[in-house]
């Protein structure tokens, strides 16, 4: 009953209710990032949810766009400004997805949404990510965000996905209000965001 009800109708109130009350940080926000990254706030990009289905999900631009001689972008470290850096480690930039929220992409939790190009690189059981709608925040989240291994990083989901109830779902809020406070697990050693997932090698 939660999983295919309640849990939908807890975003929707949560979801509408977060986004009014963050609506000055949101005005903010936009307006920073308005300046830092010349007229460019937003950033939408096509993420696989539930059952693999493609969206647009809806985050705040934290990097610039800078291209070498070669004309491929610049490591993520280089095209980083001091505002995104700074709305990246205070987790300002996942706001925007509310609306994803809201429009019924995404849920409040469940396993991040990655990229599309990882989904023929997934075995079996990581597929199982997709059993439910992606979040905002996660087990895997609050248990080392993007300091984890991938390996871990897979098996906390599906985790999630066969433990789903409202008890663990307000325990990742609890906890993912801990983690957006001290900052931790923002991104893995000496990398601004976490390295691409290539596979699983035997």
């Amino acid at each position: 009953m939660y999983r295919n009800f309640f849990k939908r109708l807890i975003d929707l109130l949560l979801g509408i209710s977060g986004f009014l009350l963050l609506s000055p940080v949101f005005l903010t926000t936009v307006i920073l990032l308005f300046f830092a990254n010349k007229g460019k706030v937003f950033f939408f990009q096509r993420r696989p949810g539930l059952n693999g289905n493609i969206f647009s999900i809806i985050k705040f631009k934290t990097m610039r766009d800078a291209y070498g001689t070669d004309g491929t972008p610049l490591p993520d470290a280089e095209r980083l400004t001091k505002t995104g850096s700074f709305v990246r480690k205070t987790s300002l930039d996942e706001i925007p997805q509310l609306l994803n929220v809201i429009i019924g992409d995404m849920s409040l939790i469940g396993p991040r949404p990655l990229l599309t190009e990882y989904l023929p690189l997934y075995n079996d059981e990581q597929k199982q990510r997709h059993l439910v709608k992606p979040g905002i925040t996660g087990w895997a989240q609050v248990n080392g965000r993007n300091a984890i291994t991938w390996d871990q990083k897979f098996k906390f989901d599906v985790w999630y996905v066969n433990n789903l109830s409202f008890r663990l779902d307000m325990k990742i809020i609890l906890m993912t209000i801990r983690k957006v406070i001290k900052s931790e697990g923002i991104s893995q050693n000496n990398h601004v965001t976490m390295d691409k997932f290539t596979g699983n090698r035997p």
